[in-house]
């Protein structure tokens, strides 16, 4: 019985290797070649099919729900097209991105199944691992260019967008802040009981320096408004300035007084959804500074900054399981799988909030939050993979 196995192998190697030889003759591994830009095209393709088809629905949803509110707070025609929606498209284009790789995977792939493409591929010699090759080309350039967006080209135009918000359609906008205490250089804490944004102005305000613990200086003021126009430039104004030394203190007063101290209002006053304008590198070098200071409202920052590299690493898993999902033919065709694969997907963008929460609201490290879903989604990943057909 080994024997008859054994030979049985050494036949099949052998036909193999002959097919190998006789498609390279005739030119077959081009072809496959050919066949790598073909998927590469119908994927990319339907994604941005996908894109374009959902998110329209959306502005029309949302025209229909934000349409009294621009009218009451007379928003501009071209406010409303330039500011608002041109900036609304490629943020939520962006932030639905696994949403679309998953339509764009499960529908086209479902569509060559039915057609029997992949078993005319199978037939060929070609593995399942080789015709993932392309897929993950395509998820390789989806999320590159996700996490470009969402990294250095969508934080500028969140800035306009939610401006326009503040101004036509929410009118919240955080303008004071309250009992404010943050390290602005090494030993010097300031600290304000109310800041005003509308005229960059702190009140009762206090600044004291120390050196090995002890207390060398200090400065209050009735008022210290900060000078737009020069980074970290404040003026103080009906101010007394304490000089320690030892037991001896030497007071100084005046009305008014330009000084450098390092800090500035988006320090301390932090509006919603401020981490959305902002950079990567900008988000990185804020959140080391506010460390620093030894502040601690800072989650939503770090939760922004790991979840733009995770969502791009998501386009290669839920690609993955896409194709595992629906690159088997069935009776009935993709309905199956499309719906499998939007429960899926949207569950997944679910799951990336829910874990939010977990490091806004407990002690979960904001990195380990947002990449709990993808761990848990690679699992999945791997075991549809073993599972897909071969």
């Amino acid at each position: 019985m080994k024997n008859w196995f054994k030979k049985i192998k050494e036949r099949y190697s052998l036909v193999k290797t002959r097919i190998a030889e006789f498609c390279k003759k005739i030119g077959a591994d081009k072809w496959v070649m050919k066949l790598d830009w073909y998927i590469i095209k119908k994927f990319l393709g339907t994604y941005f099919f996908a894109i374009a088809l959902i998110i329209s629905i959306a502005v029309v949803f949302d025209i229909n729900e934000n349409i009294d509110k621009f009218v009451t707070n007379k928003a501009p025609v071209s406010a409303i097209v330039f500011d608002y929606y041109m900036n609304f498209i490629p943020y939520f284009s962006n932030l639905f991105s696994p949403l679309f790789v998953f339509i764009a995977v499960i529908f086209f792939t479902s569509k060559l199944a039915e057609n029997s493409e992949i078993i005319a591929m199978f037939s060929t010699g070609m593995s399942f691992k080789r015709m993932m090759r392309p897929y993950m080309i395509s998820a390789a350039i989806i999320a590159l260019v996700t996490y470009g967006l969402g990294a250095y080209v969508i934080p500028e135009g969140n800035i306009t967008r939610l401006n326009f918000e503040d101004q036509y359609k929410k009118k919240k906008k955080q303008e004071y802040v309250r009992n404010v205490q943050l390290e602005v250089d090494s030993g010097v804490i300031a600290y304000m009981e109310r800041y005003e944004n509308y005229n960059k102005t702190a009140y009762r305000f206090s600044l004291d320096k120390f050196v090995d613990k002890k207390l060398v200086s200090r400065l209050t003021a009735r008022s210290a408004t900060y000078d737009t126009t020069n980074v970290h430039h404040w003026t103080v104004k009906n101010y007394i300035i304490r000089e320690l030394n030892g037991m001896r203190e030497t007071i100084t007063k005046g009305e008014r007084l330009d000084t450098i101290i390092k800090m500035e209002p988006q320090d301390f006053l932090i509006m919603k959804g401020q981490q959305q304008t902002m950079t990567s590198p900008e988000l990185s070098e804020y959140i080391s500074k506010q460390k620093q200071r030894g502040f601690a409202n800072i989650k939503e920052f770090e939760i922004e900054y790991h979840q733009r590299i995770a969502m791009s690493f998501a386009a290669f898993i839920l690609t993955t399981i896409g194709v595992s999902l629906s690159s088997r033919k069935v009776k009935g065709g993709m309905g199956l799988y499309l719906g499998i694969g939007l429960a899926l997907s949207f569950s997944y963008i679910l799951f990336q909030t829910v874990s939010a929460t977990f490091a806004v609201n407990g002690n979960t490290p904001p990195i380990v939050a947002v990449w709990i879903p993808n761990l848990l989604y690679t699992v999945i990943a791997v075991y549809l993979y073993r599972k897909a057909p071969k």
